[in-house]
């Protein structure tokens, strides 16, 4: 595992995004794992910025969506539907029917769950996932004591995740409860994986996933078994990270490094 810290939320999520551009420079029809919510933003705005300004092209790109809320339609303002189509899908040429998002309102969730996974193996697999972590250290909805090897299934939520994303509702009676969520055994099998973190909020999170003993209970501390996971996080998510001066170290003679 890779950590890179930055001094700035804008930084962090440029070198993200360009960490992203580099899987699509080479491979053209990559098939990319998505993430919601307000950290992977900062990275999708500038993907938009490099296909508007630089020519990035996704017109090839197939996505995977890491979750929806159960109960709330695609047009529900809070859905994951709503989110990525406004903030990414509609400003750039990905084409419709490559995007692929969990879907909160399926009459069967089973067989939805196994399509989505049989869906992502048509593709070839997922060749770059970005991912947030959450303030208990989930990665998606996999909640504290979720398995290390578990597939894309229906999952309830835990009272921390409600209360962190009350925020968006009016109420807290109004977060939905479960949620449709890849697994950790799904993410693992990403080729690349880059998690992001910003805020004092995630410190202790990003300290235990990077630092800490591979456990479920922060299921994100399962990428340090990724042959190439990057973790991205600002100073002041960095702020736990006993490490701190070695992962610098690294960073500064990383130019200098064998080339293999």
């Amino acid at each position: 595992m890779e950590v890179i810290i930055h001094q700035t939320y804008a930084e962090m999520s440029r070198a993200a995004a360009e960490a992203v551009a580099d899987v699509l420079n080479a491979k053209p029809n990559a098939v990319i794992g998505m993430a919601t919510g307000s950290t992977p933003l900062g990275v999708y705005q500038e993907l938009v910025r490099m296909h508007k300004g630089g020519g990035l092209d996704f017109s090839q790109v197939t996505t995977f969506n890491l979750d929806e809320y159960v109960g709330l339609p695609t047009t529900h303002e809070q859905s994951y539907h709503r989110f990525m189509h406004e903030n990414f899908f509609r400003q750039v040429n990905i084409p419709p029917q490559n995007v692929h998002i969990p879907s909160g309102t399926t009459s069967n969730y089973r067989a939805f769950c196994a399509w989505y996974e049989q869906r992502i193996e048509e593709c070839g697999g997922i060749d770059v996932q970005i991912l947030g972590i959450g303030s208990d250290g989930h990665i998606a909805f996999n909640e504290p004591a979720s398995s290390l090897s578990s597939r894309t299934r229906l999952k309830t939520l835990a009272k921390q995740t409600i209360d962190d994303n009350a925020r968006f509702f009016s109420s807290r009676d109004e977060v939905p409860v479960y949620a449709i969520t890849m697994g950790v055994g799904t993410i693992m099998e990403a080729r690349k994986i880059l998690l992001l973190a910003n805020g004092a909020k995630k410190a202790e999170a990003v300290a235990a996933a990077v630092e800490g003993p591979v456990t479920s209970m922060i299921t994100a501390s399962a990428l340090q078994m990724h042959p190439d996971a990057t973790v991205y996080v600002d100073e002041p998510a960095a702020s736990k990270l006993k490490m701190r001066e070695y992962y610098d170290w690294i960073q500064k003679k990383k130019p200098d490094a064998p080339r293999v």
